[in-house]
């Protein structure tokens, strides 16, 4: 009896070892099969998806077989590691281990999104509506829903939003990325707020997050952002108003068609700086770093006045009788190729026209208080538009 138990327990133990050397065979060769495919994949893994659904998924879609051994190896060797959901490139004569190797790196295809310095927010919308990779769950919402989706209830959008490239994997939502804008906004401001000149007349970041937008949409020079800084700074100190175009055309919103007129410039809208005192109530654009670091640091001079001289750049001026002379060979007689902002490096685009050059108004006697903070209503926001020429400043 002893004996026949003896020789059942080594026949068991025979099987068992057959048993797990032939299931050890059996799960080498699943993960060292090549995927059945001839040319370049993506593998699109949602977010919730498990190993064992994915699994199967591919072995459905002929790409693997023996799913059920690539299930029992991942749970005893890999139980509990998550599949990081986005795409996956699947190259032919990669392995099913190779592939595996990947999601445990989180190697997911990422994409990438541009959001542009100078764009008004209705110009990031439209990216990020367009961008089909991005999941889309902002049409429809007005641009307070969209602030009240991302954490920012009360907030007006405009400004409030870093330009940039980000990267991005597919499922990502397009409230997401526009998140991380924000915060990246929020971010840079914050360290410029920190490292600002001492004489700024700024109460509070938000008040140079707008002299930043007057001066992201006034050039695209690099080197004349602190002097066109500096020119708005000391004309404040002197009660001087801004007189600056782009106020103007924002203000216009969807009316602006490309020319500014003497009629527009007087007409009076929350945003027109040559009627309203000191800066608008609001940023009219997204800025870029520089235009923040000029803001905060504007150039020390003497110039109160400038002119755009059709090639991008502007001429500066300390006093008016300068200033109309620039106006005069600049505005009054454009060349063809006029320009009021650099062009760029792909599409031309011809300046919008001016039908009368307005001579800048004289310092007011009173120097002019920063606004408070804006209201949190909703204000007029233009479409997207060429810059206008800079008339008068």
């Amino acid at each position: 009896m002893r004996r026949k138990l003896l020789l059942l327990l080594e026949t068991g133990l025979v099987l068992a070892g057959l048993l797990l050397g032939a299931s050890a065979w059996k799960i080498h060769s699943a993960l060292e099969q090549p995927l059945n495919i001839t040319q370049e994949e993506l593998l699109d893994v949602p977010k919730g998806s498990t190993p064992t659904r994915t699994f199967l998924g591919l072995e459905t879609d002929g790409v693997i077989r023996d799913a059920f051994w690539l299930r029992v190896y991942w749970r005893f060797n890999l139980a509990g590691t998550p599949i990081h959901s986005g795409e996956y490139r699947m190259q032919p004569g990669m392995t099913v281990n190779g592939l595996i190797d990947s999601w445990k790196r989180g190697d997911v295809v990422q994409y990438s999104l541009t959001l542009v310095e100078g764009w008004n927010f209705q110009q990031v919308r439209a990216a990020l509506a367009k961008d089909e990779k991005l999941t889309q769950t902002l049409n429809g919402l007005s641009d307070s829903e969209v602030m009240a989706k991302i954490g920012h209830k009360g907030l007006f959008p405009e400004g409030r939003f870093f330009p940039d490239t980000y990267r991005f994997v597919r499922g990502m939502s397009d409230a997401e990325l526009l998140k991380k804008a924000f915060d990246r906004l929020d971010e840079v401001l914050a360290r410029e707020w920190e490292q600002r000149s001492a004489d700024v007349p700024y109460t509070e970041p938000y008040q140079a997050l707008i002299m930043a937008s007057l001066v992201e949409k006034e050039t695209g020079v690099p080197q004349e952002r602190g002097q066109i800084a500096g020119v708005f700074v000391r004309r404040m100190a002197l009660g001087m108003q801004l007189q600056t175009d782009p106020t103007v055309i924002y203000g216009l919103g969807d009316r602006y068609t490309g020319k500014l007129t003497r009629a527009h410039l007087k007409e009076p809208t929350p945003y027109n700086t040559y009627v309203i005192p000191g800066l608008p109530p609001t940023p009219i654009a997204m800025v870029g770093r520089e235009a923040i670091h000029a803001a905060l640091n504007p150039v020390a001079g003497t110039s109160l006045y400038f002119v755009a001289r059709g090639d991008g750049s502007h001429v500066f001026s300390d006093d008016l009788d300068a200033h109309n002379n620039a106006v005069r060979e600049y505005q009054l007689k454009r060349r063809a190729d006029y320009r009021s902002s650099p062009a760029p490096a792909t599409t031309p685009q011809t300046a919008p026209a001016v039908d009368e050059a307005i001579p800048a108004a004289s310092p007011n006697t009173a120097p002019e208080a920063l606004p408070p903070v804006p209201p949190q209503s909703p204000a007029p926001v233009a479409e997207p538009e060429a810059d206008a020429p800079q008339n008068a400043q």
